[in-house]
Parts: C-alpha cells; structure tokens; sequence
C-alpha cells in the first residue's frame, strides 16, 4: 500500500510539472497513472477535471469532480471548482448556492474554511446571485469577500461589475479604478473600466481602456466596431424592409429609435442592463385593445454604442442589427421570449 501511494505521489508531481509545462496531454497521462495506484486519489481527479475544464470537456470535469468530493468529502478544492463550473458553465445557480452555503456551514463533514476560501466561496455565491439579477445579494456578498480577505483585484473588480449593471457610474468608476491599480493587466477590469467611462462621458479614456483590455486578450475583448449614424441608420431601414410583408405592415405603427445607450432613468425604471441591445416600450398588439394607453407612446429604442461593443466586425453588427429589430419587433407583436427562441429570433 505505501509503495502505491508513493507511485501516486510521484505520478502527480508528474503530471503537476508537465501542466505547467503546457503539455495537457502527458499531464493527463500521467493523472491516469496515479488513478492506477491510487483509484480514489480525489487530487488526481481534480486535476484531471482542471484539465479538461481547460479543454472544453465540461461535463467530463464536472464528473472528475464530482469523483474527487466523493473519494474526500473533506478536499476543499473539489467542492470549490464543482461551485465555478456549475455556476461559469452550466447556469446551475441555484445548486451552485446550494453548495457553496454548504462550504460556509461546513456541512456534510466539510472541514472550516479558511479566510482565502471563504470570501472564495462568497465571491462565487455572488456571481450565482448575478447571473439571477439578485444584483443587490450579489454586491453584498462580493463586498463581505473583500472584507474577509482584504483587497483583490478580482473581487473588486466585480463589485465595479455589479454596480455598474445596478447604473451606480460613479461608483462602479471608483471601484474598477481600484481593481486596475491592483491588477493593471487583468482584461476584464480594464473593459468594464472602459463601459463606465463611456457612461461618464470620457470617450477617450473609455477607448483608451477598451484597446487595453483588447490586446490583452482580444478574443474575449474584441474593440468596438466603429459606424457613422448614417451607416447605422441604413442598416436600420434595411433590417425593418426585409421583414415578411405582414410584420413590415404591423412594424409600421411603431417607432424605431436610435440612441447610444440607455439612459439612467430607463435603466432604473426598466429594470434592464446598460449594455441592453435594445428595448421594446410600451403595449404589445396583443394587449392594445385591453388598455388605454395611447399608441403613440409604443416605442422600440435600438442602442448603437451597445451593439457596436457586441460585435467583431461590420458584417456582424449589420446582422446584430437586423436580429435586434426583428426580436423587438416581436415583443411589439406580443411575443414572449420562448416564442422569439422557438421561432430562432430570441
């Protein structure tokens, strides 16, 4: 038995060196041969999950850690890494908090946390709560990470996300202000840097943030692709005649407008995010007859400054543009969100 957990170790600083190394492939190996002397090794199982997280291979890490927390229900790491990855790919939030209250409570025989993981934990707690626009929980949380381990760029630099999205500009300023002077090079702090300055009014400084963060990573932060109004209204009226005759006929009644991006009030009163592609206002066909508002008010409000950031070149703005109008287009004829996806439109 302990010349087994020897080779196990071994194996693992094996694979431990070739990762680093950028060699996955031999790192694998090498996990596969720790697993042979060791099969409930819970470190190899995470690691293997690591991996494979980092190749795509989704549902094959989320098994290797699920593995891992089940051969060592106290290896913290396995827990922590199941929380990211049901929360980052598989939009399982609700199981997601479920377990990172468990890390919390140290239920189910899982040890104490220390400081660093703990405000780990309530970091990821938050970004569940996000991405189910509990934006309030989430900046609560985010904010007792910063308290339980002090300053991290990460950490603040989501708060700044988090306010931003909740339309507090100065603040969010303030905060991704200090996540940048933390981590100067982290991509993500610098973009929502630049989408706060934009709000602001600091064109320059936003662009100057924008090509920052892109060529740190410009897969992820690709720069804004740049029209004239002319050239954006053009798109516009292309988009609202290539619709079928009968839905060009009803998009007639309505307004589309054009402006940058919405206003704060429209935020607030919306409840929406900034970064909103666009936005129908007003009563669906659906529901005019029931109401007394006047039509006149009915109102499709398109964002270019937004949609510019959520493209890669012309021809896909063009194309964002056109599926744009069309999903509003169908909130106005009384569309529901399931009826815009089954219909390819969502």
């Amino acid at each position: 038995m302990s010349r087994n957990k020897d080779r196990y170790w071994d194996c693992l600083d094996q694979a431990m060196e070739a990762s680093h190394g950028g060699r996955t492939d031999e790192a694998l190996a090498w996990l596969d041969e720790a697993l042979k002397a060791h099969p409930d090794g819970a470190e190899a199982h995470n690691s293997r999950g690591e991996i494979l997280w980092d190749e795509g291979k989704v549902d094959e890490a989320l098994a290797e850690f699920e593995q891992a927390a089940k051969a060592d229900p106290k290896f913290v790491s396995a827990h922590l890494n199941r929380a990211e990855i049901l929360v980052e790919e598989f939009g399982a939030h609700d199981e997601a908090i479920a377990q990172c209250d468990r890390m919390l409570s140290a239920a189910g025989g899982l040890p104490r946390l220390d400081r660093n993981t703990e405000a780990e934990v309530y970091y990821l707690k938050s970004k569940a709560l996000f991405y189910q626009d509990q934006l309030d929980g989430a900046l609560f949380l985010v904010r007792r990470a910063i308290k339980t381990a002090g300053e991290q760029g990460v950490f603040r630099a989501f708060e700044g996300q988090i306010l931003f999205e909740m339309g507090n500009f100065e603040d969010s300023r303030r905060q991704l202000e200090r996540a940048a002077a933390l981590e100067p090079d982290a991509p993500h702090s610098l973009y929502y840097l630049g989408l706060v300055l934009e709000r602001l009014g600091d064109l320059e400084g936003a662009e100057r943030a924008f090509a920052r963060a892109s060529s740190i990573d410009a897969d992820h932060y690709p720069m804004p692709v740049r029209i004239s109004d002319e050239a954006f209204e053009s798109a516009v009226r292309e988009a609202l005649d290539g619709l079928p005759r009968s839905i060009r006929e009803e998009a007639d009644r309505v307004s589309v407008l054009i402006e940058d991006f919405p206003s704060e009030d429209l935020v607030d009163e919306e409840d929406i995010s900034p970064q909103v592609l666009g936005i129908f206002i007003g009563v669906p066909r659906t529901e005019a007859a029931t109401t007394e508002q006047p039509r006149d008010l009915d109102r499709i409000i398109l964002f270019k400054r937004n949609l510019e950031k959520a493209c890669r070149d012309e021809q896909e703005l063009v194309e964002e543009i056109r599926r744009t109008v069309t999903h509003e287009i169908g909130h106005y004829l009384g569309l529901d969100e399931e009826d815009l996806e089954r219909l390819g439109i969502g």
